[in-house]
């Protein structure tokens, strides 16, 4: 198939686009490398650099394709940043995206995959987290993709849009070939913090709360292997493509690990001991946020491969050993 994917030189877009193109599909990358790189885009992927927001320029490029369906990842994600300059976050991530909805109906593409996040659950009551939770987002950026879903259902529920929206809970690890990864700047994500801390490119890794109600008094996140939720943007597109009913999907593997437990193994991984900083909570952190991905497995009959906190880790620890960009 021919697939137009957006911000397709991120992290989750970039791994996304190698299973792609290794299924054989035939894929466009669009991307403004704001926070995307070329060199993260495989050489038998087509590379477009362009700002959806540009809708001349972004219509020229889909009536010359011809994709017949758009995978959507650009976006700003980091959730500190939101909170600073939300402005920024709702022309990004909501603009730019109704803006890509207007050409993908001006030139006739009528199916999306759009790259959401547990983020839209805010403090879920439920834990494991269904699909059928209140959507209630605590900061600027979950609000941004809440919004775009509710611009999505609103439009399918009139128009011949399909999409699958997918709440990605926490992306980690790296391709194992090495060639690509996580690489954001600033990062904040933990696992790459913990290991540049090993690596000793940081001082210290730090501990926010120490008394949340969980086995080891941290917090717990559900971490999906980066090449498991790539496999479940493939499993989407077959889906929409064989005439599914957009749908909502959570993405992850149903349990969690702590922040002490992402350190002891970092260290295990590594074999490098660094220090370790316990300081006070941050407002706004659930102490539990887990999927409940039952959903993702009975309809798209998604099974995960590299279930194991070791593997994610010692992909991780690879990449940020031999890292290209």
């Amino acid at each position: 198939m021919k697939i137009a994917v957006t911000g397709g030189a991120g992290y989750i877009g970039s791994h996304t686009v190698k299973l792609l193109t290794e299924e054989g599909h035939n894929i466009l990358v669009i991307d403004n490398l704001y926070n995307g790189h070329r060199e993260a885009v495989p050489d038998n992927a087509t590379f477009i650099k362009c700002d959806i927001r540009d809708i001349e320029n972004l219509k020229e490029i889909f009536n010359e394709f011809k994709p017949e369906a758009v995978i959507h990842f650009a976006a700003f994600i980091e959730v500190g940043e939101s909170t600073k300059n939300p402005l920024s976050f709702y022309i990004n991530n909501v603009s730019g995206t109704l803006s890509l909805l207007s050409t993908m109906e001006e030139t006739g593409i009528d199916k999306i995959i759009f790259s959401s996040t547990a983020a839209v659950y805010g403090n879920p009551k439920t834990v494991p987290i269904p699909e059928t939770e209140p959507v209630k987002p605590i900061n600027p950026y979950g609000q941004t993709k809440a919004c775009v879903e509710k611009a999505l259902k609103d439009i399918s529920q009139f128009s011949n849009l399909k999409y699958v929206s997918l709440r990605y809970f926490n992306a980690a690890g790296a391709d194992p070939s090495g060639l690509i990864g996580e690489s954001h700047n600033p990062e904040t994500h933990l696992i790459p913090l913990v290991l540049k801390t090993a690596k000793g490119e940081r001082e210290q890794i730090s501990i926010f709360g120490t008394d949340y109600p969980t086995p080891d008094g941290t917090c717990i996140r559900d971490y999906i292997h980066i090449n498991d939720l790539a496999k479940a943007h493939l499993l989407a597109l077959e889906y929409l493509m064989s005439g599914g009913e957009s749908n909502v999907f959570n993405c992850g593997y149903g349990k969690g690990y702590s922040v002490r437990e992402i350190i002891d193994m970092a260290k295990k991984v590594t074999e490098k001991d660094f220090k370790v900083v316990e300081e006070k909570r941050r407002e706004g952190d659930p102490a539990i946020l887990v999927a409940d991905s039952k959903k993702l497995k009975s309809i798209l009959n998604w099974k995960a491969e590299f279930d194991d906190l070791e593997f994610i880790i010692k992909t991780a620890w690879n990449w940020e050993l031999n890292r290209r960009f």
